[in-house]
């Protein structure tokens, strides 16, 4: 039986999360004298009233169901969104509630997508919530929360599960409250290095703070129109390329090779194939726009590396347009805009993990076509694939692929062109941020019509929370009525 106090005081823990960084950015808005600040003060005051108020009055509960625990996730999600919205709604009248909502989603999901067309013209307070938005959403609302809080019992455990995609918890080698510490160790751990390595790259102290959220959570915010390429420094782009490709590798692993277990973590089939894939993809754009545009070696490496492991760790930042780019680059970086990164990372989209088993059970079909006798056990790192996770992997797989389709389908029959609409759903199902058309890497999403933006915000939040969850939350509603 469910029960709505108990599910209102978990959403109150995570709501009190959210006012801590309500009120650090208002403090910044203070320090900047900017005109932020009475925004985010009155979005702070209301996300802990709210917060406050079930926490007082409900008694703690150890023990939730299952039910519950997908309740507390997905209206968390939900509610931090709106929350989140309410310092651009509050600010100057500048955003509609739809913009607002929009840049919130985008935020709180890593996906990176702007309908801002002068970003550097927003208050230094709002920016750095907006970067905060990332960082909040990049390791998950609830894995902050469960971290954070002593242990609760078997409400941890239902948490983690319904939060972390199951491909994820399979690679952690440990307890769940074991698991939940090291993946925020590894994630503040990376953020406190990128930030050091960026200041040292002559950033100012906040713009290495709002990247290193962007770039660990793999969400793409920059606090500039043009974002990395307004820097125009090969040293920035450097070190932002080596932190999306460590923030796309599953943080068990990540952990392991810190504590001395390299080898180990090495050996990992996944992480072999995400590097593998991405040396190749970075050499098929750059010999396509070096031999097709007529850049020099440099510029083609540069460029299209930078576009490559951006779009191919869901990060979403630019360093150059890659509109004008050949039909063989942009396809590439469309198949890694669908791929993305690792299970137990930051990253969006169908994720390599999945990729691999669906190459791992093609390449068994076959096998059993021509030996239809043979028994063959799929196996990755010498460890069994049972055969129900290959199928919902598999699943997974056709059923986000159906999204994709559905999205696209849909921003077309708002008058949205064939390009912009695929690349804007793949874009936004995946968290990845831009696409191509309209909404280019150096574009953004305002010409979208507002029920396209609406279509596209659930998109985001289809794809942050691994498709399954949000659909099997929408069955239950369902049947409870």
């Amino acid at each position: 039986m469910m029960r709505p106090h108990i599910v209102l005081r978990y959403i109150g823990l995570v709501l009190l999360f959210n006012s801590l960084f309500l009120f650090i950015s208002a403090v910044i808005s203070a320090l900047n004298n900017d005109s932020a600040l009475s925004a985010l003060l009155y979005s702070g005051t209301v996300s802990t009233l709210f917060g406050l108020f079930p926490i007082i009055f409900v008694p703690a509960a150890a023990d939730i169901s299952k039910d519950e625990g997908l309740l507390i996730v997905i209206a968390s999600w939900l509610l931090c969104c709106v929350i989140g919205s309410l310092p651009y709604i509050l600010w100057d009248g500048a955003f509609s509630f739809t913009d607002a909502w929009f840049e919130s989603v985008s935020g709180f999901t890593t996906t990176g997508s702007s309908i801002i067309n002068n970003i550097e013209a927003l208050p230094m307070g709002l920016l750095f919530w907006r970067a905060s938005t990332h960082w909040i959403g990049g390791i998950g609302i609830i894995i902050f929360m469960l971290a954070l809080l002593p242990a609760i019992g078997r409400a941890t455990m239902i948490l983690y599960q319904t939060e972390i995609a199951p491909l994820a918890k399979d690679n952690f080698q440990y307890r769940t409250k074991k698991s939940l510490q090291i993946l925020l160790v590894v994630y503040i751990g990376l953020t406190i290095l990128e930030t050091l390595a960026l200041w040292a790259c002559k950033m100012s102290l906040f713009d290495a703070v709002t990247h290193a959220f962007a770039t660990i959570a793999t969400g793409g915010f920059s606090t500039k129109n043009t974002s990395i390429a307004y820097f125009n420094s090969l040293a920035v782009e450097s070190v932002i390329m080596v932190f999306m490709v460590l923030s796309g590798m599953h943080f068990g692993l990540l952990f392991l090779a810190v504590t001395g277990n390299l080898r180990k973590a090495v050996k990992s089939a996944v992480l072999r194939y995400y590097l593998a894939a991405l040396g190749v993809g970075w050499i098929l754009i750059t010999l396509d726009i070096r031999f097709r545009m007529d850049l020099g070696w440099g510029q083609a490496l540069r460029q299209g590396g930078f576009q490559l492991l951006s779009l191919g760790t869901s990060t979403g930042f630019a360093s150059a347009d890659s509109n004008p780019w050949p039909g063989l680059a942009k396809l590439v970086l469309i198949f890694f805009s669908l791929q993305c990164a690792c299970s137990g990372s930051t990253s969006g989209g169908i994720k390599t993990d999945r990729l691999f088993i669906f190459l791992k059970s093609l390449t068994i079909q076959f096998r059993k076509l021509r030996h239809p006798k043979a028994v063959i056990i799929m196996k990755i790192d010498d460890n069994t694939i049972d055969q129900e996770i290959v199928q919902s992997s598999n699943l997974y797989l056709v059923s986000y692929l159906a999204v994709v389709f559905l999205t696209t389908l849909i921003l077309t029959g708002l008058g949205v062109d064939l390009m912009s609409a695929f690349s804007a759903a793949v874009a936004t199902t995946g968290n990845v941020g831009p696409g191509f058309g309209m909404v280019s890497s150096l574009g953004n999403f305002s010409q979208i019509p507002d029920l396209g933006k609406w279509t596209l915000s659930f998109s985001m939040l289809i794809g942050r929370l691994e498709i399954y969850s949000f659909f099997l939350f929408l069955t239950y509603r369902f049947r409870s009525r």
